[in-house]
């Protein structure tokens, strides 16, 4: 896959997740792709969760933002426990937000917001602990698509 993203684009979401983790044990990812193989985009961010092993975390609270950009396709996921701590709207409500800025192709400046929102909640109910707290998830923008099956 070809990024498209430039370096300083990518070096913004790179900060701003940076940025949204300085103030909780919450983890956030960027997961780009060309196209999206599922007919809903929040099935593929289901399987991409799995696969960067986000669901491995201590606390249960890493948060997914997937964007298959060709196909135009956007989903946000959190695992268990963040999800049973955002109010029943957040995702939607953030996915808007995203959404909004998509609409005007601000495509950077949409995952920025949805990760400062994705970050506030993150600290409301997963406060940084100084004494337990590490980086458990690489911050780094991850590039793919679905792996090929043992049979292809």
């Amino acid at each position: 896959m070809t990024s498209p993203l430039t370096p300083a684009q990518d070096a913004a979401l790179v900060a701003a997740i940076r940025q949204a983790e300085v103030t909780t044990s919450g983890e956030i990812r960027v997961h780009l792709e060309d196209t999206c193989p599922t007919p809903e985009p929040l099935d593929r961010a289901a399987q991409v969760f799995g696969e960067l092993n986000m669901h491995k975390t201590a606390a249960r609270n890493g948060v997914l933002f997937y964007l298959a950009w060709q196909s135009r396709q956007f989903a946000v996921i959190g695992d268990s426990a963040i999800n049973a701590a955002v109010p029943d709207d957040f995702w939607e409500t953030t996915k808007e937000a995203v959404l909004e800025q998509f609409r005007h192709e601000n495509y950077v400046l949409g995952l920025e917001r949805g990760i400062k929102m994705v970050g506030e909640q993150l600290q409301r109910y997963f406060p940084y602990n100084a004494k337990t707290d590490q980086n458990e998830l690489d911050d780094s923008i991850s590039f793919g698509g679905p792996k090929p099956s043992a049979n292809a």
